[in-house]
């Protein structure tokens, strides 16, 4: 019985162009006939835009990357941050107000402990080496109480989309500056084998990876949750034929995804709203070891 599955899955699966593909954006059925959407053109063109890069760095467990740019300092709080865990309440208020000082983006500094403030706990503690765990733990709110630089990307000039996969962040900079870190989830490089969830006995294959390199905004989806091969997907916008950066229920603290850019859906909703991530905006992708 084994054996005739696996023959039956070697048979049927069929190749993806790339990970994050939706229905119809590059999976071949079984059958001869080859599925059609009506979506724009895929653009996978390279595209050069003006940027001062940085060479790789490397950073202690709690320092973030030197820069050229002058250091933006946020002085330390005068009232120590509480180490409140996961609980709402005045001191996560005072944490959430503390984060958003920090460039770490999150809904609202209003005690409630949800989704965008894990989220963005979860950003400060990867950017400053800590375990990312979501919770303000004494080590988190010591460091969040301290003197110290406001987040920064590695691009100093120009307006992009930086995701830094070795850290699992996007930084959002504009005109060189870093205005927003937000907590992703990238590809996990794992090869996977899976049914198509949108037609039953067809299967997908790939390799889960999130490719380096500066790519252009070049199509989008932005009225919700969208079918795919893979799952749903919430407001794509896709930089990198089928990758995009898209909004998920599971931003883990590690690359978990098949190849996109996993945010929380209120950040991909932050995205749409505050026009981040506009078609032929910039897009660069990249690891720091």
């Amino acid at each position: 019985m084994g054996a005739a599955i696996l023959s039956l899955v070697t048979l049927s699966i069929v190749p993806l162009l790339s990970a994050c593909s939706t229905s119809g954006s590059g999976a071949v059925a079984a059958t001869p006939s080859v599925a059609t959407v009506d979506l724009p053109p895929l653009i996978n063109q390279v595209t050069t835009i003006p940027l001062v890069l940085h060479e790789p760095v490397t950073t202690t467990s709690t320092s973030p990357p030197p820069s050229t740019l002058p250091l933006e300092v946020v002085e330390a709080t005068g009232v120590p941050i509480e180490a409140v865990g996961r609980r709402s309440g005045e001191g996560a208020r005072r944490a959430q107000e503390r984060l958003l000082e920090l460039g770490f983006w999150l809904q609202s500094a209003n005690g409630d402990y949800g989704v965008t403030t894990r989220q963005a706990v979860m950003a400060f503690q990867k950017f400053r080496g800590l375990e990312p765990n979501e919770s303000i733990d004494e080590t988190t709110a010591a460091a969040l109480s301290e003197r110290q630089s406001r987040v920064r990307g590695r691009a100093d000039s120009g307006s992009l989309i930086e995701v830094d996969k070795t850290r699992q962040l996007m930084f959002v900079v504009v005109d060189g500056r870093t205005e927003w870190a937000i907590n992703v989830s990238t590809g996990s490089g794992i090869p996977y084998v899976e049914r198509d969830s949108t037609e039953w006995g067809k299967w997908v294959r790939g390799d889960s990876q999130t490719p380096d390199g500066i790519f252009t905004v070049d199509r989008e989806y932005e009225k919700g949750w969208r079918p795919g091969d893979l799952g749903e997907i919430y407001r794509p916008k896709y930089f990198n034929g089928g990758i995009a950066v898209h909004g998920a229920y599971q931003i883990p603290a590690y690359p978990a995804s098949h190849g996109c850019v996993r945010v929380s859906t209120p950040a991909m909703d932050f995205v749409w709203s505050a026009d981040l991530m506009a078609r032929g905006s910039a897009v660069w992708v990249h690891s720091t070891d």
